[in-house]
C-alpha cells in the first residue's frame, strides 16, 4: 500500500467535503504536516483554477497537440459496475 498516496487520498477527500467520518481524523492528522499543507493547497489552487471564468489562456495549438496525446493513450478496459464482478475487456483483433 502507498501511505503517501492514501494520505492524499484522504485530504482530498475531505477538501471536497466528502470524507467518510471514519476517515476525517486520518485527514487532519495528516494535515499537520509539512508536506500535507502542501497538498492542501495544490488541491486548493487546482480547484481555483477549474473555477475560474475564463480559465487560464492557453497556448496555440493546445486542443490539437491534448488530441493528439489522447489519441495515442489506449482505450480504459471497462469496469463492472460491482466491486466483486470480473472486469469486462474488449477483445482486440489479432493481426
Amino acid at each position: 500500500m502507498d501511505t503517501h498516496k492514501k494520505i492524499r487520498e484522504h485530504i482530498s477527500a475531505f477538501a471536497d467535503g466528502a470524507s467518510p467520518a471514519a476517515d476525517v481524523e486520518l485527514a487532519l492528522a495528516a494535515l499537520q504536516g509539512d508536506d500535507g499543507r502542501r497538498t492542501w493547497a495544490l488541491y486548493h489552487t487546482i480547484g481555483d483554477v477549474l473555477r475560474a471564468d475564463p480559465g487560464p489562456p492557453l497556448s496555440n495549438g493546445f486542443a490539437a497537440t491534448m488530441a493528439a496525446r489522447l489519441a495515442q493513450e489506449p482505450a480504459p478496459a471497462k469496469r463492472a459496475a460491482s466491486p466483486d464482478a470480473p472486469v469486462v475487456t474488449v477483445p482486440t483483433a489479432s493481426a
